[in-house]
Order: structure tokens, then C-alpha cells, then sequence
């Protein structure tokens, strides 16, 4: 295979949300991982992906992808940190749940448990409809269509009187410096609200949220208990976020 054909290859699995890692491409394609990495980087400085820790994702260009987008991009990544999550939640706890791809995998995997849930996630509510045993409390407030959350002033006006056992926190980028962010300012505010009302305050991000940057600071990492992420965290990655507070990582995918 030529060196374009690959290029071409490769960004048509960016663009349709498949994880992109340096190892598996050079798996795939059978050549070295060097060779990825400098086709990685003439796609990068052509503007067509955005390169991360050990890997690629699309462009960001400004807007926030679609919750549908989302969804389909690392999956079994966020099934990883599901799995991790889930079995943190013991029953009797009370649990409030940001809207968010990973957090909606992490609900699928609480149906079975008897806890009260709190979520400003229509899609995340749903996931309980049937469930007898989880007593679910949807917020109200302005509906993001982009992102299917309720954010906004009746939203933090509920969450000022309401207290959990934890919080499960979703997140757009984290950066060892900035923390966590998120692009857009009424939902930054909103997550802002959950954090203080969580005994223990626990972000959920795959590999590729790391060392990314959105528009609306969130929170330092320091202002967190746990951070829970996939098995594409590396060793460098693991031992700066360390430094600044407790971190989980899945070692195996989810299913294997």
C-alpha cells in the first residue's frame, strides 16, 4: 500500500469516530510505528485530524459535535471506564450523573443496583425507565439540543438543594494545567453546581479528552477525588495526573 493510500486510510477512520491509535495502525498497516507517527503528523499539519496521546481524533473546528457524534467515537473505551465506575456505586448510595456518552454507558450498567439517580440527561433517564429499584430524578432546565443536557439557572437552582454520595462528572478536555473544560459556558456553570454537590467528585474521560483544551474552564484537577479512564492512558500521562489527584485505569478492554 502507498504511503497516501494509508493517509487516506487512516483519516477515513477518524472521520467515522474509530479509535486511532499509533500500535494499532502500525498493526493494521504493518509498518513501523515511526512511520504512523509521521503520517499522523503530515495529516495534522494539513489540518485534516488532530493528533493525541498515542493516537488521532477529528478536527475540532470551533463547534461541539452532536451527542449521536459522540456516541459512536471510542466506544469500548467508554464501556472500559463504565465497567470501573459502576463498580464503585454500592446499593443505598444516591448518584448524580452529568449528561454524557461515558456517563450514559455508565448508567446502562446501574440498572441492576438499588440506588436513587440524578441526571440532567433525558437519554440517561431513560436508561432507568423500567428499573423498580432506581429511584430516578431528572433536573429540569434549558434543554442544549446539541448535547440532549439540561443546563442553566433551574438546574443549579435544584442542584443547590441536593446532596450525593458521588458525582460522576463528564468532561470535553483535561489538561494537567487548565483542568477539566468543557465548550460551552451555561453547561460549564451547571457542572460547576454538581461538583458541590458531591461528597466525592469523580471525572469519567477516554485517553483522548487528555491534554485537550475547550473554551470554559470547569475545575482544577486538584478540586477532584478520581479520575476514571481507559487503558489508553500512558505511563507519563498516568504519573502527572497522579501528582494532582487519584486515578483509575482500566487494563483490559471491556468484554475481552
Amino acid at each position: 500500500m502507498f504511503a497516501e493510500e494509508r493517509k487516506t486510510e487512516i483519516l477515513q477512520l477518524v472521520k467515522i469516530g474509530k479509535p486511532v491509535t499509533v500500535t494499532s495502525l502500525s498493526q493494521n498497516f504493518g509498518v513501523s510505528e515511526s512511520t504512523i507517527r509521521r503520517d499522523l503528523q503530515e495529516l495534522e499539519d494539513n489540518g485534516l485530524i488532530q493528533r493525541t496521546h498515542g493516537g488521532a481524533i477529528s478536527v475540532q473546528t470551533g463547534f461541539e459535535m452532536s451527542f449521536q457524534e459522540k456516541e459512536i467515537r471510542f466506544l469500548a473505551e467508554k464501556q472500559q471506564i463504565a465497567v470501573l465506575a459502576a463498580n464503585l456505586v454500592q446499593d443505598g448510595e444516591t448518584v448524580l450523573l452529568d449528561s454524557g456518552t461515558t456517563t450514559l454507558e455508565i448508567a446502562r450498567l446501574l440498572r441492576s443496583k438499588k440506588i436513587t439517580v440524578a441526571t440532567n440527561s433525558m437519554d440517561i433517564a431513560q436508561v432507568f425507565s423500567e428499573e423498580t429499584g432506581v429511584e430516578t430524578l431528572l433536573l429540569g432546565g434549558t434543554l442544549r439540543k446539541n448535547t440532549r443536557s439540561l443546563v442553566g439557572y433551574l438546574t443549579n437552582d435544584a442542584l443547590k438543594r441536593m446532596y450525593f454520595d458521588k458525582v460522576f462528572l463528564a468532561a470535553n478536555g483535561i489538561d494537567v494545567e487548565f483542568g477539566i473544560t468543557t465548550p460551552n459556558l451555561t453547561e460549564a456553570e451547571t457542572k460547576q453546581y454538581m461538583l458541590h454537590a458531591g461528597k466525592e467528585k469523580i471525572a469519567v474521560a477516554d485517553n483522548s479528552k487528555l491534554g485537550q483544551r475547550s473554551l470554559c474552564r470547569v475545575c482544577g484537577l486538584e478540586d477532584l477525588d478520581l479520575l476514571i479512564t481507559d487503558s489508553g492512558l500512558t505511563a507519563t500521562d498516568e504519573q502527572q495526573l497522579g501528582s494532582l489527584l487519584r486515578v483509575m485505569k482500566a487494563t483490559h478492554a471491556s468484554g475481552e
